[in-house]
């Protein structure tokens, strides 16, 4: 039976502010980096997650971001969704309050 290797996105937090990141298609170099996991880029075969990896890794060299690296997502409704808790916290933020972080409606986070 052939074995399925996971989809795999990249995250890693910007050195500018420390907010988590995803790398996403886009800009002149072809990847750019934005904070909404639904707009990350998903790497389905290991080879192109790697090359992507590298990449990423050019832009912690330039400072841009700290410890990019690649983690296993699965789509759920159109869009990637981490497979383990940890990064589920990072893509969502905290998990003791709906009305804060990523989570909360957009009126919440401006009151």
């Amino acid at each position: 039976m052939p074995s399925h290797s996971p989809s795999q996105i990249i995250s890693a937090n910007r050195l500018a502010d420390g907010v988590v990141v995803f790398f996403a298609q886009g800009g002149a170099d072809g990847f750019v980096w934005r904070e909404r996991i639904e707009d990350a880029a998903v790497f389905d075969a290991a080879p192109d997650a790697d090359a992507a990896l590298a990449s990423a890794k050019a832009d912690e060299a330039a400072d841009v971001v700290v410890d990019p690296y690649l983690f296993a997502v699965e789509r759920r409704g159109g869009a990637p969704r981490p497979v383990a808790l940890r990064e589920a916290i990072r893509a969502l933020g905290p998990t003791v309050r709906l009305d804060l972080g990523k989570q909360a409606a957009p009126a919440a986070r401006a009151a």
